[in-house]
């Protein structure tokens, strides 16, 4: 039996399911473990209630169930910087942002595992649903987890082969289902503890209301393609590619389809909707990414494949050819068949059968050599 005694992984503790069984299950396989709770925002919720404030006292419960010691850090200015000025910025230029990609490349796996080193660990671990394998040259490779419906991979996509080669995910290999069941059988605190959703960090919270506090809304006019006006907006950044809810427009003479968003004119802050959820307006031919990040490292070289990849999280693999561009990081990446709402600001993930090769950042979307949605 290998002797993990000597050494020591931190683990990012949420006050989650996840993460408290990734310590347990490293405490029982024998390493030196210690706890890190992160706070990264000053997040009391819409009730007044803060709860990063709960999440660290269960955190503290699960620490002291399975014995291991604990500390707190701030990365409030961290996120501030490295992660939210982005999140606006990208709002600002009519883009719809992915704030977790850039979270885990930038605090979870940047600033934290600094934090870890200081703290001389040799690996860290969080509550990620993710796996690495090393090959014979040492390069260690993303692979797909056991858990296909809790997959993180998507998120993970821009981290550097420094960074993944720090990590252990010790629930690679397990499910959902079977996580809250060890820590049911474990007495942990957070057994029946509901998973989070919203933004990184910030939570669950009306995003509209939370949104306007840090930029200023411009309504203008909801146009159909041909310019015809149909309604109103209250601001470009509340809209995203390919949506259908809180458009409030009704069924037409010509059509009783649902409107969606299918486009934006930044210029003239308008709005542009179209009926049906087939527009023609929604599919693209090929995409633009920027900012290309391979977790075996950057290529020196220009080069051409097939692979399978994601434009958003939860998607099916679809079919593509990357012509990757060495000179400036970039990749054309075109569609074995048409791709619907293709979203400017989202992360683009590329996979190889259960190897998750990397990602970057969307720009721009096309219909053959016609830019949609960003005009």
């Amino acid at each position: 039996m290998v002797d993990n005694s000597k050494t020591r992984v931190v683990v990012g503790m949420s006050g989650g399911v996840d993460s408290s069984v990734s310590a347990l299950l490293l405490k029982q396989q024998g390493y030196d473990v210690v706890g890190v709770f992160m706070k990264n925002w000053d997040d009391t919720d819409d009730s007044g209630v803060c709860t990063a404030t709960e999440d660290y006292e269960d955190v503290k419960k699960v620490a002291d169930k399975i014995g291991i010691p604990y500390y707190s850090i701030n990365f409030e200015k961290e996120y501030w910087h490295r992660v939210f000025e982005y999140f606006l910025d990208e709002y600002k230029k009519g883009r719809t942002p992915n704030p977790d990609v850039m979270c885990n490349s930038q605090i979870k796996f940047k600033s934290f595992l600094e934090f870890a080193m200081d703290l001389d660990a040799d690996y860290i671990a969080m509550g990620h649903y993710a796996k690495t394998v090393k090959d014979a040259n040492g390069v260690t490779h993303m692979m797909r987890p056991k858990d296909g419906n809790k997959d993180q991979t998507y998120f993970l996509s821009q981290l550097s082969q420094e960074q993944i080669s720090k990590v252990i995910f010790p629930l690679a290999n397990l499910t959902k289902p079977q996580v809250r069941e060890i820590a049911l059988a474990n007495g942990l605190a957070t057994a029946k503890k509901k998973d989070s959703t919203g933004i990184c960090f910030i939570g669950e919270r009306n995003f509209r209301k939370f949104l306007s506090e840090f930029l200023p809304a411009k309504s203008g006019k909801m146009v159909t393609p041909d310019g015809k006006v149909v309604g109103e907006h209250a601001g470009l950044m509340y809209y995203t590619i390919g949506q259908r809810q809180g458009l409030g427009l009704g069924s037409t003479k010509e059509s009783t389809d649902p409107w969606f968003v299918v486009g934006k004119d930044l210029k003239k802050n308008e709005l542009i909707v179209e009926q049906g959820y087939d527009s023609p307006l929604l599919y693209a031919s090929r995409l633009k990414a920027s900012d290309m990040s391979f977790f075996t490292g950057k290529p020196d070289h220009d080069f051409e494949m097939h692979c399978t990849a994601k434009f958003r999280y939860r998607q099916c693999d679809i079919g593509v050819t990357v012509k990757y561009h060495a000179a400036d990081n970039t990749a054309d990446v075109y569609f074995d068949e048409p791709a619907r709402a293709v979203t400017p600001g989202q992360a683009l993930v590329l996979y190889k059968g259960e190897e998750c090769l990397g990602g970057g950042n969307i720009d721009a979307a096309y219909q053959e050599e016609k830019q949609l949605q960003l005009v």
